[in-house]
């Protein structure tokens, strides 16, 4: 497990301990405790296909469709993949989120990583955004609200950025489930402007939980 998890200020139960029923996938992720506030570390757009994006000094959240001014905003599917296969599907992925400290992480590993490189709109800091089940509202600022439908696959992309930052990146084992690091993707629910330093406010969804798994 990752040095940086122990230092985010609120505790969650091990997946061991937490799984309940039959569903696998089911469990109390923080046990009823409220989760501290996070905070808003950069946030970045492009308008071009590329996997980094540019730092901005805010972004505009856009209701059912994502970052205004971003190559992924639309209500349906923008991955260049996905849409050959069924251009007309529901995007999930309106809005990208890593968190800050996963880049500590590949620092500590050699890899020279900043805020957007790695293609999110909005850097996290504070928030264990893996660990957070389907369907979590992050509201940004004062009035942007994000849920968080799932994790974002990693990609060779990656290696792009620098060698061996896939394969650095790597997983996080949960339940017997290997799930990606590269962070959460997430639709826009309530428009708003998101910059910097902005406090970040999680409200989790009614239990049972469901882990994420990539979208």
């Amino acid at each position: 497990m990752e040095s940086w998890r122990s230092d985010l200020n609120f505790e969650r139960q091990s997946a061991d301990q937490a799984a309940q029923g039959n569903d696998s996938t089911a469990r109390p992720f923080f046990n009823g405790k409220t989760i501290p506030n996070g905070v808003v570390e950069a946030v970045s757009a492009n308008p071009e296909r590329g996997i980094a994006k540019p730092n901005r000094a805010s972004v505009r959240l856009l209701v059912g469709l994502g970052v205004e001014g971003d190559v992924h905003l639309g209500a349906t599917i923008r991955h260049v993949y996905r849409m050959k296969k069924d251009p007309e599907q529901p995007n999930l992925r309106q809005v990208h989120l890593i968190h800050g400290e996963l880049h500590d992480d590949l620092r500590a590993q050699g890899f020279d990583v900043e805020p957007g490189e790695m293609g999110e709109n909005i850097t996290t800091r504070g928030i264990d955004l893996l660990m957070l089940p389907a369907g979590t509202r992050l509201h940004l600022g004062a009035s942007a609200v994000v849920e968080v439908t799932g994790l974002r696959s990693p990609c060779e992309t990656l290696d792009g950025i620098q060698p061996g930052l896939m394969k650095a990146v790597g997983f996080l084992e949960v339940e017997g489930k290997r799930l990606p690091r590269t962070g959460v993707m997430g639709i826009v629910l309530a428009e708003g402007v998101v910059e910097r330093n902005d406090t970040i406010r999680v409200e989790l969804p009614p239990e049972p939980h469901q882990i994420l798994m990539p979208v």
